[in-house]
């Protein structure tokens, strides 16, 4: 399978089958819960409430059996009907009777077998213990208790009382059928759901799916309309910020590639003319062969400074940072003016320097040494024959000032904004003549976003401009 084909996903690999199978999953949970611990729970409740009736019901008869007899026997059993005729027992079935030998002393319904229950339970009710069972089946409570009937710490005999519920039943059943219904509406409900919310969110997959195979083919222009307020919707939202910084960057790479090669291309072709001319003219004199290889020298010291200057944007661009340290920016300003000195004297241009102490930034004396050295350079090129430069460095508000002035011609309103751009000059031919590629106001910018300052440009009231740089101030 190639890089460009998308991939082939297994059935269960799909994002899709894992949501289905998932939210199934926990219905079924759910339903299987709701039908059978609900259900469950109730007919326990339904069993204990007729335990207690019918032992109670069990424990009062034999509690009356044992003050009026003190044995049982089949002589008894006339009167065993007498007392129990007297007793209010309701809400049973029937009540069967026996003495100790298991001999039926009262059964009014005149069953020859208890119904359903262990055989030995009668037996054990002889021996004194409560017995109980319960069961429910085709619909109907069955519950059955036995009590022994005691005299002197004796068993002497066993009441039996039964009860069989069909109401509660049917009312149980009724509502098992409802909650099947129930769970089958749920479920059919919960299957459109889940296609529906399955269907949109793939739908909104797919768009993004490919609006990224768009991107990666190169076309940073599509966009993707993803409509509501959900994740999905914000995720389309920060694609198309992010197809539209890499719009923004390739135009930027474009321009750069387009405007590098211009710059490289001039000074090589200027080589060759210079260096052909030697070549071809057999009979050129010494004087203007030394001329062309001067020529040369200049312009390949024209280009190593572009190349240089391009090398230190591609490391600005992929943010090598050094170890930063504590620079004293009066002995870094100082320094620079030194340098440059010479260069404003030639030009007949006036230094001014305004330097305060204590001006200290969080940085590397590389890069603050390359912010100055360009700002100070780029207004005593670009400034007027017998002009001045001002130069001043102060702390304001928490914040190193450094600010170069000068008297030059100024800048075009309408090219200050862009005067920090790569390549980007005001006045083509004059930059040229002064030996500019349009690469210092940018490097200089780069430098103090990556030491978290700002840099501003502005004309000057009565011509010129003004270059001003705030660093935080260290206090370290």
């Amino acid at each position: 399978m190639s890089k460009d084909d998308v991939r082939k996903l297994r059935f269960f690999s799909k994002i899709r089958t894992k949501f289905a199978l998932t939210y199934f999953l926990v219905i079924a949970i759910v339903l299987a819960l709701m039908n059978t611990f609900f259900l469950t729970e109730t007919r326990d409740m339904i069993f204990s409430s007729k335990q207690l009736f019918i032992q109670g019901q069990a424990q009062f008869i034999a509690s009356h059996l044992e003050e009026t007899f003190d044995v049982f026997t089949i002589d008894e059993k006339d009167r065993v009907m007498a007392v129990m005729a007297q007793l209010d027992v309701a809400g049973v079935t029937y009540v069967v009777i026996t003495d100790g030998d298991g001999m039926v002393l009262y059964d009014p319904a005149g069953r020859s077998e208890l119904p359903g229950f262990p055989v030995d339970s009668m037996e054990r009710a002889a021996e004194g213990f409560d017995v109980f069972h319960r069961r429910f089946d085709e619909g109907t409570f069955f519950v059955s208790a036995f009590t022994p009937i005691i005299s002197r710490g004796m068993a002497i005999g066993t009441v039996y009382v039964h009860d069989e519920d069909a109401e509660q039943g049917s009312v149980l059943i009724e509502m098992q059928d409802t909650l099947r219904n129930i769970s089958i509406g749920v479920a059919i409900f919960s299957i459109v759901a889940v296609a529906l919310i399955v269907w949109s969110l793939m739908r909104r997959v797919k768009l993004i799916l490919q609006a990224i195979k768009s991107v990666r083919e190169g076309q940073y222009s599509y966009r993707i309309e993803i409509s509501g307020g959900d994740e999905m919707a914000l995720l389309g939202d920060e694609f198309n910020s992010l197809t539209d910084r890499l719009r923004e960057t390739d135009e930027a790479r474009r321009r750069f590639v387009a405007d590098a090669s211009h710059e490289l291309k001039t000074p090589l072709a200027s080589i060759r003319l210079l260096s052909d001319s030697i070549l071809q003219n057999e009979d050129i004199e010494r004087e203007t062969v030394k001329e062309f290889i001067g020529d040369i020298g200049m312009e390949a010291e024209r280009l190593s400074r572009t190349t240089g200057k391009l090398m230190t944007l591609t490391r600005l661009d992929s943010q090598i940072v050094d170890e930063r340290i504590k620079v004293d920016m009066r002995e870094v300003v100082e320094a620079t003016l030194r340098m440059l000195r010479p260069l404003a004297e030639s030009r007949g241009l006036t230094l001014t320097v305004d330097l305060s102490d204590n001006c200290f930034v969080l940085a590397t004396d590389d890069a603050m040494h390359q912010v100055g050295y360009n700002l100070i350079e780029n207004a005593i090129k670009y400034n007027k024959p017998d002009g001045s430069v001002a130069v001043r460095l102060r702390i304001e508000d928490g914040s190193v000032v450094f600010t170069v002035d000068d008297r030059g011609v100024g800048i075009p309103e309408e090219d200050l904004p862009h005067v920090f751009e790569r390549f980007y000059r005001v006045d083509k031919a004059r930059s040229r003549e002064a030996g500019g590629s349009g690469l210092g106001l940018a490097i200089v910018c780069d430098t103090v976003r990556e030491f978290g300052g700002n840099i501003s440009a502005s004309n000057r009231v009565g011509g010129g401009v003004r270059l001003q740089v705030r660093f935080a101030l260290y206090k370290g």
